[in-house]
């Protein structure tokens, strides 16, 4: 009989040291694919920077482009107004120059240095008196004195057509040079900023892809929790259905010792000797956990502990920071006020967080309840009093209806 006690007391001892193993997902080496995306993420959303920062640099060249060529166009526009009046200058003083020509060539056959003297001697010879003679000479000093006059200006004129023509060339060639260089410089920077444009688009796609890849993790990690979640808690429902095993042994073991102990001491003094029965063992049950049905988020997530306390939830709303936008679809009141019973999403650009509010002292100060915070998976209040609109994003409160 003692050694039938002592199986048992050993078998209770198995069984209350028995430890199951967790099924565990590989989270550590989910974590550093994650990092390593994040980390790649990190290094293209640098290189965007970098090339907005060269497209900007290049749309300030081009700006200044714009104004100069603006500066020049008007530039142009002034030289062309000035090249204009210079040639019609040009052609007033060819016209002249013509003028003059043709009357110096009449002059010419009448009044000519080398028979100067004749004309003299005629004019003289022709006057009536002395006098007249005198008045006559002066008119011919003076027509000499006039053709030589224009014979300088017909210099003149035509130094001066030679100094405008050679203006006017010279504004010609040099708009010709800015316009030329205006086109080739835009040219050159409308190129550089298409080829860092195309950079930027390769960029994004190669981002995207990673932040895809990333969220192809986040839903493997999510997984791996879930399934690790409920591993723990089969694992907790095996303990306890061995904890209970082992006390129902440990009575049996009282209750066998004691009835064995009762059974001797009957057999001395029953004169009859009857018998004594002995105590059948009582097969422990193991307990069974109730699942809600009426729950359909992963069991340790953040929307599982939100629906769980606040039943009235929807169980499609998506990830925490898309419950909102899901509410008002479904017709329920969202506010930036929060409110006891009130279900607090926030909206980070990714899975976001819900929470239900549990306390509150104003906008900046509440209380929550909620799961899957700071890798607690059971339903708690980890944060006591905190500023809701200075964590996890954009924070909007949805109301019982």
């Amino acid at each position: 009989m003692k050694k039938k006690i002592l199986s048992i007391v050993l078998l209770s001892s198995v069984v209350l040291g028995v430890a199951v193993t967790p099924i565990t997902a590989s989270a550590d080496d989910t974590d550093s694919k994650i990092a390593a995306q994040d980390s790649k993420i990190n290094a293209l959303t640098a290189q965007q920077a970098t090339a907005q920062a060269d497209v900007d640099s290049l749309q300030g060249q081009i700006t200044d482009l714009q104004a100069q060529k603006a500066a020049l166009e008007a530039e142009s526009e002034k030289l062309a107004a000035e090249t204009a009046k210079l040639n019609k200058e040009i052609a007033a003083l060819s016209a002249q120059i013509v003028e003059r020509s043709k009357a110096l060539e009449e002059q010419a056959r009448s009044v000519q240095t080398n028979s100067s003297s004749t004309n003299y001697v005629d004019v003289l010879m022709s006057s009536d008196s002395i006098s007249d003679a005198i008045t006559r000479v002066q008119a011919v000093n003076k027509i000499v004195s006039a053709n030589k006059e224009m014979v300088e200006q017909q210099k003149q004129d035509k130094e001066d057509i030679e100094a405008k023509a050679k203006v006017a060339q010279e504004n010609d060639a040099k708009n010709f040079a800015n316009q030329q260089k205006i086109a080739d410089q835009a040219s050159s920077l409308k190129t550089k900023q298409a080829d860092l444009q195309v950079a930027q688009l390769n960029l994004a796609a190669e981002k995207a892809t990673a932040e895809g890849d990333k969220q192809s993790l986040l839903d493997q990690k999510a997984a791996a929790e879930a399934a690790a979640a409920q591993a723990a808690q089969e694992e907790a429902n095996k303990q306890a259905a061995a904890q209970a095993a082992a006390a129902t042994n440990a009575q049996v073991v009282a209750t066998t010792a004691s009835s064995t102990t009762t059974s001797s001491t009957t057999n001395t003094t029953n004169t009859d000797n009857t018998p004594v029965t002995p105590v059948t063992p009582v097969t422990p049950v193991t307990p069974v956990t109730p699942t809600d049905s009426s729950n359909t988020y992963p069991v340790g997530q953040c929307t599982w502990g939100a629906k769980a306390l606040a039943p009235w939830a929807g169980n499609y709303w998506g990830n925490g920071g898309q419950w909102a936008s899901s509410a008002a679809a479904a017709g329920f009141r969202t506010g930036s006020q929060p409110q006891v019973g009130a279900i607090a999403s926030w909206n980070d650009g990714g899975y976001g967080h819900v929470a239900v509010v549990t306390g509150v002292q104003s906008a900046t100060s509440i209380q929550v309840s909620e799961a899957n915070y700071a890798g607690n998976q059971s339903i708690g209040n980890y944060r006591g009093w905190f500023n809701p609109t200075n964590c996890q994003g954009t924070v909007t409160y949805i109301y019982p209806n």
